[in-house]
């Protein structure tokens, strides 16, 4: 970390006049100002009704050198030449790899989620070093590995390893991407790993890329003759949870031009509606997505022999990213799928009308056997 004086340094070193913003189109939680010798990183909206912003100084190692300001102006304050990262959400790891910065990551809590092959390699070599649970992170650990900064994420509120680990000087930094509300918001915070690592150019590039490619796909799901209905989610306890008309999920059907029958709902987190309410509406439904954790007709059958009653369980047109894993288990969904929606957006136009997309194969969704 580095140091804080009086008051009196403040306006000498730290200019107030912003010279520009960063450009984003879609993310809500996070922004950044440029000043002309330092950045100055603002999260927004760490979690679901955070009262509280973050903000966050990044300059070079000279410039931290010359300035002073109050103890409490910033929430971290760091160096763009990172060297050792350690995040905690393998949704960070595609966007590290994509900017060429995967050798900067030094740390992980469950390395065993994490499915990308080249960060696999690794840790098989050493040096990623296992940092035990999210919920209660090794700090002894940490510590020993000595980042320059953590990224971490919040769920409800503080994390209180989190806030150990800043008292033992180390940086640590919310990321918010999963609490924006549509997949090109949540893609766009590779431009939050850009701006650490004085990448914004190359980050720019790479969301333009991913965000050309999902429009393109949704241009061309228009082009469909029909609409299959869709199914999603299954039986939680005496619950059938499964995604609000205004979530993200649901935004990626309609984008896929797939008719999910709750898409008139609206609200937060998902609806829970009884067996009998969804089977009276998607008894026929043509498709099915996404059953949980379950990757086999079989499994749904012994979970429930009430399953079986569905249509699309009869044509098996039953598909699930839960069967696309890495070496150790870890579902490649949860990882890339934040930092590459266009390519669960073209694997569910593929599920819908394969004939727009021949010789395309689904990249995250397999038909369950």
């Amino acid at each position: 970390m580095y140091g804080c004086k009086n008051e009196k340094g403040l306006k000498r070193d730290l200019p107030e006049s912003v010279a520009k913003t960063i450009d984003l189109k879609y993310a809500k939680g996070f922004t950044v100002d440029y000043n002309s010798n330092f950045k100055v990183l603002t999260i927004n909206n760490p979690w679901p009704e955070s009262e509280k912003t973050y903000k966050y100084l990044i300059a070079s190692k000279e410039q931290l050198s010359k300035m002073t300001f109050p103890k409490d102006a910033y929430d971290g304050v760091f160096s763009d030449s990172i060297t050792k990262l350690v995040v905690t959400s393998t949704t960070h790891i595609p966007a590290l790899e994509l900017l060429g910065v995967e050798h900067t990551l030094v740390g992980f809590p469950g390395t065993d989620y994490i499915s990308s092959e080249k960060t696999r390699q690794r840790i098989d070599e050493g040096n990623i070093r296992e940092l035990g649970k999210n919920e209660g992170i090794n700090t002894e650990v940490l510590l020993e590995v000595d980042p320059n900064v953590v990224i971490g994420f919040g769920v409800d509120g503080v994390n209180k390893t989190f806030e150990t680990i800043k008292k033992a000087g180390v940086p640590v930094i919310y990321n918010g991407d999963w609490v924006e509300s549509s997949a090109l918001a949540r893609a766009e915070w590779i431009k939050f790993f850009g701006v650490l690592f004085n990448k914004e150019q190359k980050a720019d590039s790479i969301f333009n890329t991913i965000e050309n490619s999902y429009l393109e796909a949704k241009e061309i799901a228009q082009n469909a003759k029909d609409k299959p209905t869709v199914l999603s989610g299954v039986m939680n306890g005496n619950v059938w949870e499964l995604p609000n008309g205004t979530s993200f999920e649901a935004q990626f059907l309609k984008d896929a031009n797939l008719k999910y029958l709750w898409s008139d709902t609206t609200g937060n987190g998902s609806l829970k509606l009884s067996f009998e309410a969804v089977f009276e509406k998607a008894k026929d439904a043509d498709l099915w997505l996404s059953p949980s954790y379950y990757s086999s007709l079989e499994q749904l059958e012994k979970a429930n022999k009430l399953y079986t009653s569905f249509e699309a369980f009869k044509t098996k047109n039953i598909y699930s990213f839960t069967n696309t894993k890495g070496a150790t288990g870890g579902v490649l969904y949860y990882e890339l799928g934040t930092t590459r929606p266009d390519l669960i957006l073209r694997d569910l136009i593929k599920i819908g009308h394969p004939e727009l997309l021949e010789g395309y194969t689904p990249y995250f969704f397999k038909r369950l056997d």
